[in-house]
């Protein structure tokens, strides 16, 4: 990764310079999602017993953003970055858009993040960028539609609720359209791709490959967390995750110090993330 990168970017998830340096606000604002990937569990209510990506303690409304983001900064001064990662999909939810303006009305210089499975990426994506999205990642678990069809139940799209190959085609050619048109407005982009040993350990490399092409800066690969429809398999083995990120590495850097963070994840990843489900309680009770 160019030192030029690494200096620019103040982001604990884009540059492991950055990774105990700088917090993260995770807006928990989005709670409906468009895709069941068969690893996925969402859940909202859950305390810090949980730490994975998909859950939330409470689920906040625009209009508690800024107050949020105030009580977030109060017990961890270090966050520079506010972003929407769920608990469900940001851009399928409106709500994430409110979020995003009144967070960068209301603190001019905090940077604006968010995660998406990338289905909804190629028409939101400028969108994203004129509401002063600087950091943006998508999930992209698979290079083909015929392993996308295995990691991922349904898809709903445009109306319709679609299912197999055919879903999985249309997911497969809009998070990598939608990766190439968030790089063409401005914004850093990241690839997280979740391991699930025996379905897409073969296509990591092409996803790296692919993505860095279209200009993607940083690939995350996460060992897979057995949870819903996937609960009976078995996570990668360090071995596994290490094999697979070397591979990813010849062609893309690769971010290696990634919590799986929830959706209301605050402050410096894996350190003071103790302190949101309080503040989301003060919060939600003014």
């Amino acid at each position: 990764m160019s030192g030029d990168f690494v200096s620019r970017i103040r982001h604990p998830c884009f540059a492991e310079a950055m990774h105990s340096r700088v917090g993260r606000v995770h807006l928990p604002v989005a709670p409906r999602c468009n895709i069941r990937c068969r690893y996925c569990e969402r859940r909202v209510g859950e305390f810090y017993h949980s730490l994975r990506p998909g859950i939330a303690y409470r689920v906040i409304r625009p209009k508690q953003v800024e107050g949020f983001i105030r009580a977030a900064l109060e017990e961890c001064p270090s966050v520079e970055v506010a972003g929407v990662a769920g608990p469900g999909e940001p851009l399928f939810n409106p709500e994430t858009f409110e979020a995003l303006r009144i967070a960068g009305r209301a603190f001019p210089g905090m940077r604006l993040c968010v995660c998406t499975n990338g289905l909804l990426l190629p028409g939101k994506a400028g969108t994203l960028r004129r509401l002063g999205v600087d950091f943006l990642t998508v999930t992209v678990n698979a290079a083909t539609p015929a392993t996308a069809a295995r990691l991922y139940s349904w898809a709903r799209y445009r109306g319709n609720l679609l299912r197999g190959e055919g879903a999985a085609a249309i997911l497969v050619k809009n998070q990598f359209l939608g990766l190439e048109r968030a790089v063409s407005a401005g914004m850093e982009v990241k690839v997280n791709t979740v391991l699930v040993p025996g379905i897409n350990d073969g296509e990591v490399a092409a996803i790296a490959k692919r993505a860095g092409a279209l200009g993607a800066r940083v690939m995350n690969v996460m060992p897979l967390i057995p949870s819903g429809e996937f609960t009976g398999r078995r996570a990668p083995t360090c071995g596994q995750l290490g094999s697979a990120r070397r591979e990813c590495e010849r062609v893309l850097p690769v971010f290696r110090l990634c919590k799986q963070c929830r959706a209301d994840s605050c402050g410096i990843p894996g350190s003071d993330m103790e302190h949101i489900p309080r503040s989301i309680s003060e919060v939600c009770e003014r």
